[in-house]
């Protein structure tokens, strides 16, 4: 098998719904950001095999083709757009470099992109003549209805056990986190639409998350909106080669990461929406260390704390916290430039922006080093990229 590398990583900065990338289209939002990865690399778009984007809600189409077009790419560069909800943009990167190890393909932008405010209305189409669409919100994520409950409901049972002080502190600590990191955040950012920050991020207090709006409450627990990712419109790539392109990008000095391992996972569960919040910690670590041990990589089974980098999804506050305590990570460690939390959760572009975030992060530690990004989504579904610095 080939090896698979991560060349240069790039994104937009994440906005809220209905904010600065209101009239901006899913491909729009892209397009400038493919462009800046094939640049940093002084690539002609000609030399490029493929696109692979990830996307929840554009309702259909091929968003990765047409952000490939609007981009300026030849049209004979074939596109991808992968739909597995919040993993898509991490699946986008497993399905690049699989491309890549397999020898098919030596150069491919992988990612993923997501607009909550260009997102189109949904309805089922009537089964009789006469009766009216019905609209809904959310695709299902089983075929069963009973067991197909609201997000909402399904982030506050892993919220259960941590109190509403408890989840403010880890949402505060992500804020602060991402404020005190803006300067090398807005190094990894094309700007678009005028913005070239993460527009949500703020010195969020114990005052501004006792004001929350209350989201859902069940007996002691609750879930409020400080510590909940809100909807946002975001596009994060990543440039993933072959050797020979890595070896181009080193002798420039740049920093290069290899993939070190790439998976997707579906959690053993009785009820998959509720394996959302232990799909991370049902499959990531276990599998992972029992990968890297077959390889015998280090003679031993890898601890966490041989990975100074890891990127974890914030959907909320109780997720994140729930998946730190069964993988036995420390809150405080991971996401170093904040996360979700801070940002915003452009589900399509959520795990993207975790490989890019590591990536940057990675860059700044010796040779060696390994950093882990990894996301659950609706459904029982589970991404991990492994990348290791160069």
């Amino acid at each position: 098998m080939n090896p698979a590398f991560i060349l240069a990583a790039r994104r937009t900065a994440v906005a809220p719904r209905g904010g600065a990338f209101r009239a901006v289209e899913a491909h729009d939002l892209a397009a400038p950001v493919l462009r800046a990865c094939l640049d940093e690399m002084c690539v002609a778009p000609g030399e490029l095999d493929y696109v692979i984007l990830g996307n929840a809600l554009s309702g259909g189409g091929n968003v990765a083709r047409l952000a490939a077009l609007a981009a300026g790419f030849s049209e004979y560069v074939p596109a991808l757009t992968v739909d597995t909800q919040c993993c898509s943009g991490l699946d986008a990167i497993q399905l690049a470099a699989c491309l890549v190890q397999s020898g098919v393909a030596r150069l491919v932008l992988a990612g993923g992109v997501e607009s909550f405010s260009r997102s189109p209305l949904r309805a089922v189409r009537p089964k009789a003549k006469g009766e009216a669409p019905q609209f809904y919100d959310r695709p299902r994520f089983t075929p069963w209805p009973a067991r197909d409950p609201d997000m909402i409901e399904v982030l506050a049972r892993a919220a259960k056990g941590y109190s509403r002080e408890r989840q403010a502190e880890f949402a505060m600590a992500s804020h602060a986190k991402a404020l005190a990191a803006r300067a090398r955040l807005e190094a990894e950012i094309v700007p678009v639409a005028g913005l070239a920050f993460d527009r949500f991020t703020r010195a969020l207090t114990p005052a501004l998350c006792a004001r929350a709006p209350v989201l859902h409450r069940d007996g002691e627990s609750e879930l409020d909106a400080a510590g909940v990712a809100v909807e946002a419109d975001a596009a994060a790539v990543v440039l993933v080669g072959s050797e020979g392109w890595a070896d181009r990008r080193r002798q420039g000095g740049h920093p290069v990461a290899e993939v070190f391992f790439a998976q997707s996972f579906g959690a053993a569960a009785d009820n998959p929406p509720e394996a959302l919040n232990y799909a991370l910690a049902q499959s990531s670590r276990e599998t992972c260390v029992m990968d890297l041990d077959r390889l015998d990589l280090y003679g031993h089974i890898l601890d966490w704390a041989q990975i100074p980098v890891v990127e974890l999804m914030e959907a909320s506050a109780g997720q994140a916290l729930a998946n730190c305590r069964h993988n036995g990570l420390d809150p405080t460690a991971i996401n170093r430039g904040g996360g979700a939390l801070a940002r915003g959760h452009p589900i399509g572009a959520s795990g993207a922006i975790l490989a890019v975030r590591q990536f940057h992060e990675l860059a700044r530690e010796a040779p060696g080093a390994l950093g882990l990004s990894a996301i659950a989504a609706a459904g029982g579904l589970a991404s991990v990229l492994m990348l290791q610095r160069l």
